[in-house]
Formats: C-alpha cells, sequence, structure tokens
C-alpha cells in the first residue's frame, strides 16, 4: 500500500476526490473532499486491490481556538476534521482517511455541518458516527438512525466542540 500506484489508482477512479496525501507517514493518509466521502470509501472497500473491508473508528477533531489572541496567531482557518481509521484484514494495513468540513453548515452558528454516511460500507461506523454527532456535532447525511449514543437525548449543543458551554444544571441536577 505505501508503494507508488496505490494513490494513483484511487485519484484514476475517482477524479477529484483526494485534496492532499501523506502517504510516508508513520500512519498514512489521506485528505478527501466531503461530497466524495462515500465513494471513497465504496472503492476502497470493493475496489481497491488493498481491500480495506474494516473502520475502526471515526473521531472529530474541533479546530478552533476561542481565544481571540491566540486564534488570531493561528496558522490554520477553524474548521472540523473527521478522521477515518480503515484495516485491510487480508492485506495487514491501515490507512486514515481525513475529511475537512467547516465549523457551521454555511457558516450559520448553530447549523451542523454535513458529511455523507459511511454505515452503509462498513456497518460498524452506525455506532461511530452517532457518537460523533452526539459529542462533536456532525450531521451524518443518509445514516440509518442518527440520534444520540451518550448523551440524554434532550441534552443540548455537543460537550466536544470547543465553543461548547456547560449548563449550570440539568433536569435540577447541579452541573458545575
Amino acid at each position: 500500500m505505501r508503494g507508488p500506484g496505490f494513490l494513483e489508482q484511487l485519484e484514476a477512479a475517482l477524479p477529484g476526490a483526494v485534496s492532499g496525501s501523506r502517504l510516508d507517514a508513520l500512519d498514512p493518509w489521506i485528505e478527501i473532499e466531503p461530497s466524495r466521502l462515500v465513494d471513497v470509501c465504496r472503492w476502497l472497500r470493493e475496489k481497491s486491490q488493498v481491500r480495506f473491508d474494516s473502520i475502526e473508528c471515526i473521531t472529530a477533531v474541533d479546530w478552533f481556538e476561542p481565544d481571540p489572541k491566540k486564534a488570531a496567531k493561528a496558522t490554520w482557518q477553524p474548521h472540523t476534521e473527521l478522521v477515518y481509521h480503515l484495516w485491510s484484514t487480508a492485506s495487514r494495513v491501515s490507512i486514515v482517511l481525513k475529511v475537512k468540513l467547516p465549523r457551521w453548515k454555511g457558516d450559520v452558528p448553530g447549523q451542523l455541518p454535513e458529511v455523507g454516511s459511511v454505515a452503509g460500507v462498513w456497518r460498524g461506523a452506525n455506532w461511530h458516527e452517532r457518537e460523533v454527532y452526539d459529542l462533536s456535532g456532525v450531521w451524518f447525511t443518509g445514516h440509518p438512525d442518527l440520534r444520540r449514543i451518550l448523551c440524554p437525548e434532550d441534552w443540548e449543543g455537543h460537550p466536544l466542540r470547543k465553543d461548547y458551554e456547560q449548563p449550570l444544571e440539568y433536569h435540577g441536577i447541579r452541573g458545575r
């Protein structure tokens, strides 16, 4: 997988889907355009020579600096990054997919960013996507049952977002 050809095959099969990569890293990664994520995942599972048959985890990183002084020095623009860890049992190799999303859909605060669900590609993605939705506030379009998994259904906000403010109380129970 680390040899020449893998990335070229992906780019030839799905032109415009790859926006960056680092295959020589300790954990090789490929950055994918959000609108092409599901297509890329299907190709990686069904058509690539490596056949990534398992998704190990999905993580979200909130690249946001709430302190205006530190934000002014940041070398990146605020965004949400999804990180997908994939594994090929037959080839015994892993790869990381990264997807950059805006912090808010349409830059409207409170409107969750969206990306296609890969639960139809790997059944194991179902709970991972629910966890990312619940804690980080990413909406997975096409998910079969996207609802909270760790927080109560009536919980407001997404606790792993850096601009999240913990409520003083929840149903009469003091939180802080």
